[in-house]
């Protein structure tokens, strides 16, 4: 089994790393000093105090790796539409595309049914590159656990969680679903398949519409947002808007806010990766955590007001004169 992975940055380097353990056939694409010292000394994986290296093909051109069984894409979400164009020479007819990316994903109304059946999600596919160059039927979605970071070029560091979520979009335990997900398991990573992958997916989005652009606003970790009160209100109403539009959709949530925000609450001082992204100066992925939410309402009719409203400020705050980023 051939698998590139694309965007081997802090997850798809611990991705690509525990799979360097099978037999599979693995290649990353990554760019600059990163790529750079992966070539040069290999892929180091920080676990529980220990360190592994892995000798991996890295490149910065995926077009030298051929084709491939699977593409794992793991880039923030605003940066997944510039790649699309230089994915074609990954592809044979039956290759698997697997966007392991935050919120919500640009394919979610392939195989949806109903009414909304290939809507598509302009807040994270602006252009329709994705569902044009990569071809919803390729896909096999995802919601990626882990938490990692990049503590230095060519260095990953394992800090929490080993589940990928695997479902089509279909629903069906599907072959290639199967297949890959024995492959991460034999990685030493918890794989489940799922017969509807969009629960699982509104599961995840429940926290990064809600906690991740309060956090980006206010600066504090997950356990302060939860145990001040009037944060903590806020970001019950933003959930509680999310399940609304989610609900619209056929989607059933098997806990309740309650519930959601205690997990949160137990992971402790953790930064999120939104505010993350706005103390390195970098572009959030506030429109696919909750540009998409906002934009899923507006075809439900079902108002997300507070989202709306925390949604501008975080833009706002992404676009500060400081950070040198355009504005949108």
């Amino acid at each position: 089994m051939r698998i590139c992975i694309y965007g081997a940055g802090a997850i798809g380097g611990f991705i690509g790393a525990r799979l360097a353990r099978t037999d599979a056939d693995i290649s990353l694409v990554a760019r600059g000093p990163h790529c750079d010292a992966i070539k040069r000394n290999g892929l180091t994986l920080i676990e529980n105090g220990e360190s592994t290296n892995h000798r991996l093909r890295c490149v910065e051109d995926c077009a030298e790796l051929g084709p491939q069984d699977f593409v794992i894409i793991t880039l923030k979400a605003h940066s997944v539409g510039a790649i699309c164009a230089q994915l074609p020479p990954l592809f044979h007819a039956d290759t698997t595309v697997v966007p392991a990316v935050n919120g919500v994903p640009w394919w979610y109304f392939h195989r949806h049914g109903g009414v909304y059946e290939g809507s598509q999600v302009t807040s994270v596919d602006p252009d329709g590159k994705q569902w044009q160059q990569i071809g919803p039927d390729r896909v096999l979605g995802c919601v990626i656990y882990p938490a990692c970071e990049v503590v230095e070029p060519g260095v990953i560091k394992h800090l929490e969680g080993e589940r990928l979520t695997l479902g089509e979009p279909s629903g069906e335990k599907s072959a290639r679903a199967q297949a890959l997900a024995a492959l991460l398991r034999s990685a030493g990573l918890k794989a489940p398949v799922k017969s509807n992958i969009r629960d699982e997916l509104w599961i995840k989005l429940w926290g990064n519409v809600s906690f991740n652009p309060v956090s980006a606003l206010t600066g504090a970790t997950l356990d302060r947002i939860c145990r001040d009160l009037a944060t903590r209100r806020i970001v019950r109403s933003m959930m509680l808007e999310a399940q609304a539009v989610a609900e619209h959709f056929g989607v059933r949530f098997p806990i309740d806010v309650e519930q959601r925000i205690a997990g949160a609450e137990a992971v402790g001082a953790h930064k999120t990766s939104m505010l993350q992204d706005i103390e390195r100066g970098r572009p959030s992925e506030i429109e696919a955590m909750a540009g998409a939410v906002s934009e899923l309402g507006r075809l439900a009719g079902v108002p997300t007001p507070l989202i709306d409203s925390v949604a501008a400020l975080v833009r706002l705050r992404e676009c500060a004169p400081e950070r040198g980023l355009p504005r949108r």
